[in-house]
C-alpha cells in the first residue's frame, strides 16, 4: 500500500510539474506575441511619416495632371473662342459700318 501510495504522489508531482511548465510556457508564448505586436506597431507607426509623404506625393502629381488637363482645355476653348470671333470680324464691322451709316438699316 506504501508503494502504491508513493507511485500515486509521484504521479502527482509529475503532474504538478508539467502542468507548471505548460503554464510557463504558455506565459513565455503570450509575453513574446505581446513583444512581436508591439515592435510590429512600432514599425508602423515609424512608416507613418512615410505613408502619408507617398500619398501627399500622389495626391499633388493627380492635383497636377488635372491642373494640366483643365489649363488643355481652357487654352482650347480660348483659341476656339478667338477663331470664332475672327470669322466673325468681318461680319460685325460690315453690320456696324452699316448702322452708322444708315441707323434705321437693319444690318
Amino acid at each position: 500500500m506504501d508503494e502504491s501510495l508513493k507511485r500515486l504522489l509521484d504521479a502527482e508531482m509529475r503532474a504538478e510539474t508539467i502542468a507548471r511548465q505548460a503554464e510557463e510556457s504558455r506565459e513565455q508564448l503570450i509575453q513574446s506575441a505581446l513583444f512581436e505586436a508591439r515592435a510590429e506597431e512600432n514599425r508602423f507607426e515609424a512608416r507613418i511619416p512615410e505613408l502619408y509623404a507617398a500619398f501627399l506625393e500622389k495626391a499633388e502629381a493627380r492635383a497636377g495632371q488635372t491642373i494640366s488637363e483643365m489649363k488643355r482645355r481652357y487654352d482650347e476653348r480660348h483659341t476656339q473662342l478667338r477663331d470664332m470671333a475672327e470669322a466673325r470680324e468681318e461680319e460685325a464691322l460690315s453690320a456696324a459700318f452699316a448702322m452708322l451709316i444708315d441707323p434705321d438699316a437693319d444690318g
